[in-house]
């Protein structure tokens, strides 16, 4: 090998070490109902309840904190109160953004649903 080749092979190595690879690897975990809500039997408690979660990264590569979707459900679920309550998350979206600013960046994650309330028919 050229003393350029092995140059090049450290730089590389050292690139990757410094940058890393990031993945959270999780799943919504939950369970899952099927419920027929083209019948008149739920009403909505309230309409476009949101959970967020942010993360703080350095240089837009360097992460300090990561957004988590188990965080944003957490928040959500501080947002409503169904304690007690036949009640259930309908029409669940998530949405990713960052915010990008000079040295630093914001990663967040928002958490979006309609809680209904199920009543006897």
């Amino acid at each position: 090998m050229t003393k350029r080749t092995i140059h090049s092979v450290i730089i590389i190595s050292l690139l990757l070490f410094v940058t890393g690879c990031i993945s959270s690897g999780a799943l919504p975990v939950g369970s899952e109902t099927k419920t027929d809500l083209s019948k008149n039997n739920y009403r909505i408690i309230k309409a476009n309840a949101r959970g967020t979660d942010k993360g703080f990264w350095l240089l837009g590569i360097i992460p300090f904190a990561s957004p988590n979707y188990a965080n944003a459900m957490k928040d959500l679920h501080k947002q409503i109160d169904i304690e007690g309550k036949s009640a259930s998350l309908a029409n669940i979206t998530k949405d990713k953004s960052t915010l990008y600013l000079i040295l630093f960046s914001v990663p967040k994650i928002i958490v979006t649903a309609d809680v209904i309330e199920f009543i006897d028919e």
